[in-house]
């Protein structure tokens, strides 16, 4: 479609387009996003849908979010999937500044992954499973061990039980039992230092006026996340399939 015209004519048109392709598609919405909302089953998947003029069911890109590479990086999910990734850069650096090791600043860097792009109940276990395959194992399992580790304080790393958690939670809140045991394992692990640092470099990454920038990292990111040429989704790893979910959250199949 070539566009022509003055600038704002142009505009015009190509919103006017972009609402036409919109119009075009049947959009449903999954169970799990349904039951965020407390309501049960999926929605708009009903086949008399399918019989309106001109519309179909969504089985592709979806057009009311940004458009990805064809073979999307780390950082284009970051960049077009998250809407914000302030908080990661703010742990990350806070742990580069405090001269941690490359796998603690990389663990700290994609500690909340799952809760910036995916899904935030037991975000830690999501996280270190999505990123599995592309980062050292030391990495990923701080990742999922930190879900539990928040929970407990350790004094003798200067990581108290954070008060943010008294106003999210109330002062009564325990963490349930799985938290616990797993707290108890990981306490003993031979990288329980590097997930229990995550804890330690996350309460100072709040501040919502730093100041932080992906281009710190990306030299660490190159040297510590395998990225597969195929492009996250394509590689056919155990976990290309949450990667095209998280690509194409609203595709009909």
């Amino acid at each position: 479609m070539v566009i022509t015209g003055s600038i704002s004519e142009r505009a015009d048109a190509l919103e006017l387009a972009k609402s036409d392709e919109l119009d075009v598609f049947l959009y449903t919405k999954s169970a799990l996003a349904n039951m965020e909302d407390g309501k049960l089953g999926t929605s708009g998947t009903g086949s008399e849908r399918a019989m309106e003029p001109g519309k179909f069911f969504l089985i592709g890109d979806d057009p009311r979010l940004p458009q990805m590479p064809t073979k999307p990086t780390l950082l284009d999910f970051f960049k077009f999937r998250a809407r914000s990734t302030n908080h990661l850069l703010q742990s990350a650096t806070h742990a580069l500044k405090a001269g941690m090791s490359e796998k603690v600043i990389m663990a700290c860097l994609l500690h909340d992954i799952a809760n910036a792009i995916f899904i935030k109940s037991d975000h830690g276990y999501w996280g270190a499973q999505l990123i599995e395959p592309y980062v050292d194992e030391e990495v990923s399992w701080a990742i999922r061990a930190h879900q539990a580790l928040r929970f407990f304080p350790d004094e003798s790393v200067g990581y108290p039980y954070p008060e943010l958690y008294i106003k999210y939670f109330g002062a009564h809140y325990e963490p349930d039992e799985y938290l616990k045991a797993e707290y108890e394992c990981a306490r003993n692990h031979k990288w329980y230092m590097t997930s229990r640092m995550i804890t330690v470099h996350d309460i100072y990454s709040f501040d919502p006026n730093a100041v932080v920038k992906w281009e710190d990292f990306v030299d660490i990111v190159g040297r510590n996340f395998r990225q597969p040429k195929e492009g996250l989704g394509y590689d056919n790893s155990p976990v290309a399939h949450m990667w095209r979910t998280i690509r194409r959250p609203t595709k009909y199949l």
